[in-house]
Formats: C-alpha cells, sequence, structure tokens
C-alpha cells in the first residue's frame, strides 16, 4: 500500500507562528473595535494601537486640527433616553424617602445619597440644554432646560447666558475671574489683613457647601426680589417727575441690572413661581421637617459637587491663564481646561463632563459623544493636565493670577511676587526684571483696566 502523505498546515510568511484563520479574526476584530468606538485599541492585547498620526504638542494646534464636526450631531431618541432615566428615577426616589422616613430614619441616607448623584445629573443635562446640544431642537433644549432647572431650584435661562460668557473667555484672566471672582495678586495685596483672611476662607472648599446652597436656593429668588424692587422705585421716580405717566413707555425704558432681556425676567419669574409653588405643596403633602431636611441636604450637596468638578476642570497648576492681549481661545480650551478622570459611575452622573477639554473645544458636541471624540483626537491631547477627584485640595491653593507670568499661583506665593516685585522696582526703574518664579518680566499694571 501507499503511504498517504499528511498534510502540511501552511504558516503565514509574515506571522510564521500563527494560523490564517486566526489572523482574519483578528482583523475582523480590530474592524469591529475601530467602528463601534467602544474600546480603545491601545488597551486590547491583539490589536496593535494606531500609528499613523503624530502626537502634536497642544501649545501648537489650532482648532481646524480637530475632527469636531462629525460629533455635533445630536439625537432626540438617545437625549429623551437620557431625560427619562434620570428624571423618573429622581422622582421615584422621592417617594420612596417619605415612605422609608416612617419606618426608619436609618433607610434615608443611601436615599438621600442616590438623590444627591441623580441632582448632580439632572444640572448636568440641563448644561446640555444651556448648549442646545443635547436635543435637535432649539425650543424643546429651552422647554427641557426650564423642567431641569425647576428641579434644581435655577434658572436654567440666565444660568445658561452666564456660562456662554466662560466659554467664550475661559484663559482669558482680564475678562473671566473663574468660579469664585479670584483676585489678582495685585488687588489681593491691596486689601487689609482682614479681608485676605475672609477672601482666603470663603474661597476654601468646605464652604461650597453653604455656597452651593445660597447660589441654588436662595439667590435666584433674592435677585427677582430686589429686581422687583427696582422695577416699584422705577415707576416711582417716573411719578414723582410729574409729567405724563405711561406704563407702557416706564417698563420698555427700564433698564435692569439684575437681568439682561425680557426673555431672561420671565423664565427667572416662571421659574420662581414653579420652584416656591413646588415648595409650599410638597411641604404641605409630606410636612415642613421632612421635606425640607431632604431638600436642602440634596441640593447643597449636588451643588458643592459641582461646584468642586468646574473648580478643578480649570484652577491647576499650569493652567493657561493669559491677558487679553494674546489670548488664545483654542490654548484657552486645551491648556485652561483639565481631563477629569473618573470612575464609570461618575461619569455617568456627571454626562461625561470630565472630557472638559473637547466639551471647550465645541459645546454642541452632546455627551453621549464627548468620549468618542476624545479618542478620535487623543493625538492631539497628549500632555492635556489630567485630574482626579482627589487633587481637589491640591488645586484649592491656587486662588490668585500672577498678571505678571500669566499663571495662577498660590496666596503665599502672591506675596512672595509682591514682596520681590517692589524690592526689584527699587533697585531699577529702567529696564524690566526676571518674575520672580517664573522667568516672565515684570509689567506695570497701573493703567490697565481690569474686569472683575
Amino acid at each position: 500500500m501507499m503511504a498517504t502523505a499528511k498534510p502540511v498546515r501552511r504558516q503565514s510568511p509574515s506571522h510564521p507562528l500563527i494560523p490564517t484563520y486566526y489572523r482574519i479574526e483578528t482583523h475582523m476584530l480590530k474592524y469591529y473595535l475601530n467602528r463601534s468606538e467602544q474600546i480603545a485599541t491601545s488597551v486590547h492585547p491583539f490589536v496593535k494601537p494606531q500609528s499613523s498620526r503624530q502626537l502634536k504638542p497642544s501649545d501648537k494646534v489650532s482648532k481646524a486640527d480637530f475632527v469636531l464636526t462629525p460629533y455635533i450631531d445630536s439625537s432626540n431618541l438617545r437625549a429623551t433616553y437620557q431625560i427619562l432615566n434620570t428624571v423618573v428615577p429622581y422622582t421615584l426616589l422621592w417617594i420612596l424617602a417619605v415612605i422609608a422616613a416612617p419606618i426608619s430614619l436609618w433607610l434615608l441616607p443611601p436615599i438621600v445619597a442616590l438623590l444627591i448623584l441623580f441632582s448632580l445629573r439632572c444640572f448636568s443635562l440641563m448644561h446640555d440644554c444651556g448648549h442646545y446640544s443635547l436635543f435637535r431642537s432649539k425650543r424643546v433644549n429651552r422647554i427641557i432646560g426650564f423642567m431641569l432647572g425647576v428641579i434644581n431650584a435655577v434658572p436654567q435661562y440666565a444660568w445658561s447666558r452666564d456660562h456662554a460668557y466662560h466659554h467664550k473667555t475661559n484663559g482669558d484672566w482680564e475678562r473671566y475671574r473663574g468660579v469664585a471672582d479670584f483676585l489678582s495678586t495685585e488687588e489681593f495685596n491691596e486689601l487689609d489683613p482682614f479681608n485676605q483672611k475672609l477672601y482666603e476662607v470663603l474661597r476654601h472648599p468646605l464652604m461650597g457647601i453653604p455656597g452651593g446652597f445660597f447660589y441654588l436656593v436662595i439667590k435666584p429668588r433674592l435677585v427677582l426680589i430686589m429686581g422687583v424692587y427696582d422695577f416699584i422705585h422705577h415707576v416711582f421716580t417716573d411719578l414723582k417727575k410729574g409729567s405724563e405717566f405711561n406704563l407702557a413707555h416706564t417698563i420698555s425704558a427700564h433698564q435692569s441690572k439684575h437681568w439682561q432681556s425680557a426673555a431672561e425676567f420671565w423664565d427667572l419669574l416662571l421659574n420662581n413661581i414653579c420652584v416656591v409653588g413646588g415648595w409650599i405643596f410638597l411641604s404641605h403633602l409630606w410636612g415642613n421637617g421632612l421635606f425640607w431636611s431632604i431638600y436642602s441636604i440634596t441640593l447643597s450637596c449636588s451643588a458643592t459637587i459641582f461646584i468642586w468638578l468646574f473648580f478643578v476642570q480649570h484652577i491647576f497648576e499650569g493652567a493657561y491663564a493669559h491677558k487679553t492681549d494674546g489670548w488664545d481661545y483654542v490654548l484657552g480650551a486645551v491648556k485652561g481646561s483639565s481631563y477629569l478622570e473618573l470612575p464609570a459611575v461618575l461619569r455617568w452622573f456627571t454626562a461625561d463632563i470630565g472630557y472638559h477639554n473637547i466639551h471647550h473645544l465645541s459645546e454642541r458636541i452632546p455627551n453621549y459623544r464627548l468620549a468618542a471624540c476624545h479618542r478620535e483626537n487623543s493625538h492631539l491631547l497628549s500632555d492635556i493636565k489630567t485630574l482626579r477627584m482627589g487633587d481637589l485640595l491640591d488645586c484649592s491653593q491656587f486662588l490668585l493670577w500672577d498678571a505678571a507670568s500669566d499663571r495662577l499661583v498660590s496666596i503665599p506665593q502672591g506675596r512672595r511676587c509682591a514682596n520681590t516685585s517692589f524690592r526689584q522696582a527699587t533697585e531699577t526703574m529702567v529696564n524690566p526684571v526676571p518674575n520672580c518664579t517664573s522667568g516672565a518680566t515684570i509689567k506695570s499694571n497701573r493703567d490697565r483696566n481690569v474686569e472683575g
């Protein structure tokens, strides 16, 4: 009998140890991962990282270098799902808290903790509505944004207008001084010791708790009261003039310092009616003690978390903090914002706001596309500042802006810079000398009009 020859398995010439079928599966897996954009290729052991894109220093990029337009694509379906999976659980948690309270108060802490997180998510989605990015329709964004503003007791229209100004001027510290109205080193050193200490205490991270309650619960009511008082005073002033009184003309001629347009006033008024009406109704339904205990803790803590998030996203060592002259929008977005690494759970509750560099490059990108856009442009974001929530205390020391060196400094650094600058100014009146810590030149700020 003739012996039957054994078939010989052919090996790939390029991969002598990997069978052909295995290479095919690898290519299919790589195609799936890149197409789905769910997993970065660099984290999978069978897929080689893409190397075709060259890393580019963030101080040399322009907005045209980034791939942003494909991600400016709002989805009504995904937005509706996000609203439902946020507002419905938030409502059910309130009902559960009311049911659990008579049984045992020890059942309330985990419920309140979840209420805080869902309140935080409501605020995050309201933030997207303010950028008109959550839904496709501007009108739908306004309606849903107003509703989410009522949940968190904040007038969404006015808040979004102020927030839009932050986006337009981020990194320009002559026009926008951050979340806590920071002073320059010169302005701080002009204060007396008591006010310097007060300035430092009021900007301590723990002050975010009472500050958050004031910002959400008290301030919008106070603004409406003060605005109405100013208008009444304006009406009586016109009556005292003795000329023929025209109410329509008086209303149109009145320029309030508490709101900038009629639309903002009506949003503020309707928000107050809904919020205060809700307070009265729910206090009567569930009792003043139970309602206000849960409500005040929920709003205070959720506002505090959001203030802390905003703080570490823009206040950190090496943050881009330029003067108006020479300020660059893209550098403000890339170097004046941090990438905040958060656990998956907090990423969901904050609607991926940790991808803050991308958000500032284009606020029209909805939260559900920020992660994919960040991965697409990761080669341009290689040297951005990466932070975690644990870095809050380190970031909280940078409370002053040093205009001479275009950077944020701590209060002790600000005092040293002021002392060194004064000593050097007395020694020479001809040429500028190096700054005390950065090597930048000291410039006179006497004639500079700094906007607070």
